[in-house]
């Protein structure tokens, strides 16, 4: 059987990896989720047209066209590189010549993770492993600020999740476990080759 090309299918060049410098040592370099990956999660998580995604590190913006294309649901992309940025944004434009429906649903924002401000909308946010701790918790900070506001279900879903990041959210959050989901083959050999998906708790 064929493997699917999805950056064919899409559109989109978001190979390789980014080794430069970075403004803060807070910020790891890009590492794409692998499309297998995608795979994987997404025939165990379900995702509607009517989810706000926010990918934080989101560099190329492959998991923000992947959920578009699949899901038609909205998506937004943080990204302080500044050159990543402007490869999501050439994808973007690229993506759009096929799929002209995703031109309003799709946004990339190029600022530090702790700057981006979390809308009512959204309620599903992506990290792999993209910055240290303390950024983490700035980050779900503004996310429980924002639900004290305005109400609604709200997922974070770690890929390669540090033990920092698990311990943050199972000791100091209200934020529970509601489904883990390891990648064969990977999981055996590296425990952090999987998903962990926590949903707020009232």
């Amino acid at each position: 059987m064929r493997v699917l090309n999805y950056d064919e299918l899409l559109n989109i060049k978001t190979g390789g990896d980014h080794r430069g410098y970075n403004k803060s040592f807070h910020y790891h370099r890009y590492e794409a989720t692998p499309y297998s990956a995608l795979e994987l999660l997404f025939a165990r998580y379900q995702l509607t047209s009517s989810d706000h995604i926010v990918d934080f590190g989101c560099g190329k913006g492959r998991l923000n066209f992947y959920i578009h294309r699949f899901f038609q649901a909205s998506v937004a992309g943080v990204e302080m590189n500044e050159t990543l940025y402007q490869e999501a944004i050439e994808n973007q434009n690229s993506y759009v010549k096929k799929y002209k429906n995703g031109k309003d649903k799709i946004q990339f924002h190029c600022c530090l993770a702790e700057k981006y401000e979390i809308t009512p909308l959204d309620n599903r946010f992506y990290f792999f492993n993209p910055f240290t701790i303390p950024i983490f918790w700035k980050v779900i900070d503004h996310i429980l600020a924002s639900v004290e506001n305005f109400k609604r279900e709200v997922d974070v879903i770690l890929y390669y999740p540090s033990e920092d990041y698990i311990y943050f959210l199972e000791n100091h959050t209200v934020f529970e476990l509601i489904e883990e989901i390891q990648l064969p083959g990977l999981y055996e050999h590296n425990p952090n080759e999987r998903f962990l998906i926590y949903r707020l708790a009232y």
